[in-house]
């Protein structure tokens, strides 16, 4: 009799051990999740991170950088359960998740933009949305086309990636879901776009809005020097007037017409970290990077400020 009662209570010991550790393996606030991320959104989400890493020191947050597809393609594996993306989950995805069960949510945490660049030496910097839809498809392919006086030759527009989200933005929203030229290229991250457009003249980048920004400007008025900042025009004919760069107050205002919506995918049905972290991310404290970064909170009042720009 008393080793029956030893074993029960041994039996009730583990148990309640086994069932604390699980319990305590991840809450709203602590344990260990890996989350994808476009690459595009490395700068502010690294924002992000560094100061919810300080606030939720029992968080530990992984964040996986890499194309939009790759991204969505983890989440639909359930190998992360949050994702950082340009778009909303599709129909089809949503249904994918729905015949398991699951039943994910895509929240807005922010409007920005993609941003046309180009090299310092090229003095041609305004672009109608119609030009931009010809070069992408192929229908426009020299820079004379567009400025008759340039001697610059052959556009050589380069993306970040042919997986990110700016590319499935570019086809959706810019192209109407015309295929894009076999003459665009894509190197593997906007850093990279960068770089090159800083040293080729002819080249035009299409890159994330919030890799522009001059990081000694604190006030995010001014952009990376390294590069020139297209300004473009919903117009048949762009103007210095009717012509808009990816500003903070432009994008909110959606006077920039290459404006588009950041969004969480999650997939959390455990109400666990992943919806922890998206609640400091829509929250006061996220909302506020993000109006710091020089993108628009999107469930916080923005102040806009006016900008006087020269072309």
């Amino acid at each position: 009799m008393k080793r029956v009662f030893l074993y029960i209570i041994s039996l009730l010991f583990f148990v309640s051990c086994g069932s604390q550790k699980k319990g305590d393996g991840e809450t709203l606030y602590s344990g260990t999740i890996k989350i994808a991320v476009d690459e595009s959104f490395k700068p502010i989400i690294e924002e992000e991170l560094q100061v919810y890493r300080a606030l939720t020191p029992e968080a530990n947050v992984t964040p996986i950088y890499c194309s939009e597809v790759e991204a969505i393609n983890l989440l639909l594996k359930d190998s992360v359960r949050l994702v950082i993306a340009n778009r909303r989950l599709t129909d089809r995805e949503v249904a994918s998740f729905h015949a398991r069960k699951f039943f994910p949510e895509s929240i807005r945490m922010a409007i920005s933009g993609i941003a046309l660049i180009t090299n310092p030496a090229n003095t041609d910097s305004l672009l109608t949305v119609g030009q931009f839809r010809n070069i992408l498809t192929g229908k426009i392919t020299e820079w004379k086309e567009l400025y008759p006086q340039s001697k610059l030759g052959k556009l050589q527009v380069v993306f970040d990636n042919p997986d990110s989200g700016l590319v499935h933005y570019a086809i959706d929203s810019i192209c109407g879901g015309d295929s894009l030229s076999s003459t665009l290229t894509a190197l593997k991250s906007n850093e990279e776009v960068i770089r090159y457009v800083s040293q080729t003249p002819s080249a035009m980048g299409v890159i994330g809005a919030n890799w522009i920004g001059n990081v000694r400007d604190t006030t995010r008025l001014s952009f990376n020097d390294a590069v020139r900042v297209m300004a473009v025009s919903n117009s048949g004919h762009a103007t210095v007037v009717n012509s808009f760069k990816p500003y903070q107050a432009y994008l909110a205002l959606k006077q920039y017409p290459l404006t588009h919506d950041v969004f969480i995918l999650v997939n959390d049905p455990k109400n666990g970290l992943p919806t922890g972290l998206m609640t400091f991310l829509t929250g006061d404290r996220g909302q506020r990077i993000i109006l710091k970064s020089g993108l628009v909170p999107a469930t916080q009042p923005v102040r806009l400020v006016n900008v006087k720009d020269e072309f």
